[in-house]
Parts: C-alpha cells; structure tokens; sequence
C-alpha cells in the first residue's frame, strides 16, 4: 500500500518531535533542574536531628484500640543554631518529619565560646523542671542527661557540664534547657549594653575567675 504525501509529512514531524526538538527541550529542562534540585538536598545535609522521646497513646473505640504516636526532635547545625519541636500523627515517621518541620521553624542563635562551650553558667527553668548549665575547660566533654545530651550535639557544643534538678519529663527538660541558653549574654553584647569594650568585660571575667580558683 502507497503511503499519502500527509502520512510521511506526519511522521517526519512526529520523527523531529521526539528525537530534534523534543530530545532538546528535555535535555534543557534536566540542566536547568539539577542544580535547583541539589539545592534542598544541601539545605537538608546542613541539619543534624535527633529523636529525644516519643510517646504511644491509644484511644479505645468500638472495636479494638486506636493508637497515635508524639514525637519529640530536636535539630541544629552544630554551628550555634538549636531548635525543638514536637508532632503527633497516626504513625511514627509522619509524627517525626512534623516535629523536625517545627523545630527547624522554632530555631534560636547561640553564642558560644570559641566555638566549643558556653560563655558563662546559666540556670532555666520550665513548669516543675530546672536544669543548670556550665562552662568547661576544653577536653571535658558534654556531661549532660539524655535530653539536654541531644540540645548540645546538635547545637556544635563540644565542652559542658549540665544538670537537671526536678522532674525528668523530657518536654520538660528540653524547655528549660532552653529558657537558660535564651539567657546567655556573650562579652560583645554585654559590652554594647554598658557602652565598655569587650577586652574590659573578658578581662574582669578572667580576674575573677582567678581570684576564686585563688
């Protein structure tokens, strides 16, 4: 059977339509996505997560049980940024990727001695909660509970001694570890309330701290 003029134009067309120019368009739009694509993949390698606590609660209904899971994340970049954030759903991972999406909403700034331990010690408190927190030399470690243990990690803090004195209700522990590092006042900012130089303020805290170790 003869092929007609419009049948061979029409596969000509359809023949360029995905070799030439569609092959093209695609390979266009491949590069164009890769690296908008990578992009959050980098954003995601840059937050270190940890679960701190999770919770099953069951609900009786007609029939059996209903069980619903709470989850508890804390998420930093070990670089000074720390938040926490707590999500329930039906299942596990659904109740853990809602808590992460809070905590990296809920982030806060920390300013942190040569990049390894807190400024000053600090104390915080939450309900019936009340943690301590204090500066270490370097080599020490973080001494610290389970909860405030995952705060530090994620945070970057390399060297600290910390306490929990009260309750030791996860929720709890992690708010008020919280509340004291909201509480923490670097050298810089200390000197710009009272209008001295940072070298006045480090250097009277590192007298006094000679005159107490004296």
């Amino acid at each position: 059977m003869a092929r007609t003029p419009n049948s061979e134009g029409t596969e000509q067309r359809r023949g360029r339509g995905r070799g030439g120019e569609g092959g093209e368009r695609d390979g266009r739009g491949r590069g164009r996505g890769g690296p908008e694509a990578a992009r959050p993949e980098r954003e995601e390698n840059e937050f270190v997560d940890k679960l701190v606590h999770i919770n099953r609660v069951a609900k009786v209904v007609k029939g059996g049980r209903r069980f619903a899971f709470a989850a508890l994340v804390v998420v930093g970049d070990a670089k000074g940024r720390v938040g926490y954030g707590s999500g329930k759903a039906r299942e596990v991972p659904e109740a853990i990727r809602k808590a992460t999406e809070q905590a990296k909403r809920n982030m806060i700034k920390v300013n942190l001695r040569e990049g390894r331990t807190l400024h000053h010690d600090v104390t915080g408190h939450f309900g019936a909660g009340r943690v301590v927190l204090r500066a270490a030399p370097a080599g020490t470690g973080i001494i610290a509970g389970g909860p405030m243990r995952a705060v530090f990690e994620t945070m970057g803090v390399a060297d600290v001694v910390a306490k929990c004195l009260g309750t030791s209700n996860p929720h709890n522990m992690i708010k008020a570890t919280f509340d004291a590092l909201v509480s923490l006042n670097s050298p810089r900012s200390v000197a710009a309330k009272r209008g001295k130089k940072v070298g006045d303020i480090i250097g009277r805290r590192d007298g006094a701290a000679a005159a107490t170790a004296a």
